[in-house]
């Protein structure tokens, strides 16, 4: 029986990926990899008024598919703080629990962290204080095709690409009460924040309906 799970780190992810949070005692984050585009890498999908948004955190020039994924910095160049958070207040200003939970997570936006892998970890860390998470986050210490004994490995197996996408037999959706409900109906598998503006406490009593034994 796995009792830990392998993942890369990805930017404010996904309401599946926080289900292997919850289902596994120790959550190793792939520190030793090299950068991939086109993944939830430096990307996060959220629900706005006019339906699924998708925000990009922009990289410094440079062939970044050929670094490690720590050695990829962030371009400051453009506002992109103050546009992602200014498209989640916009997005869920009006959830029940923006409030409560948006001084915690602010300030990351306000400081220029130079590496992405840094700035994603952060975020990860302080979302899994705020959902009350149990797991240890443990980043691995090199890489390796093969993963630990009782380790499943999920690197790659979550992303926005259909076509790169995994089958994940532990994985349900769960639908909750979302902002824009009326209008789009219920849109699964968005960023944790999602789950977390809408039902606040409750997130972590949904997050373990998601996964399948």
């Amino acid at each position: 029986m796995n009792t830990a799970t392998l993942l890369e780190l990805h930017y404010l992810p996904c309401v599946q990926y926080f289900s292997k949070l919850v289902s596994y005692k120790v959550v190793y984050i792939e520190q030793q990899e090299h950068y991939q585009k086109g993944s939830y890498r430096n990307r996060c999908h959220i629900a706005g008024a006019n339906g699924l948004l998708r925000l990009s955190i922009p990289l410094r020039q440079g062939k970044n598919e050929q670094q490690g994924i720590r050695e990829v910095e962030i371009a400051y160049k453009e506002a992109w703080q103050a546009h992602h958070w200014a498209s989640i207040r916009s997005a869920y200003g009006n959830a029940p629990f923006f409030e409560f939970y948006a001084g915690y997570l602010q300030p990351h936006f306000e400081q220029k962290t130079t590496h992405l892998f840094d700035f994603s970890l952060g975020l990860l860390q302080a979302l899994a204080e705020l959902l009350q998470l149990d797991c240890e986050l443990r980043l691995t210490e090199n890489y390796s095709k093969e993963t630990p004994e009782n380790t499943l490995d999920l690197r790659d197996a979550i992303h926005p690409k259909k076509h790169r996408r995994q089958a994940d037999r532990h994985f349900q959706s769960v639908s909750y009460p979302q902002v824009f409900l009326e209008k789009h109906g219920f849109l699964p598998n968005l960023s944790i924040l999602d789950l977390l503006f809408c039902t606040g406490p409750q997130a972590g009593l949904i997050l373990e309906q998601t996964f399948v034994a």
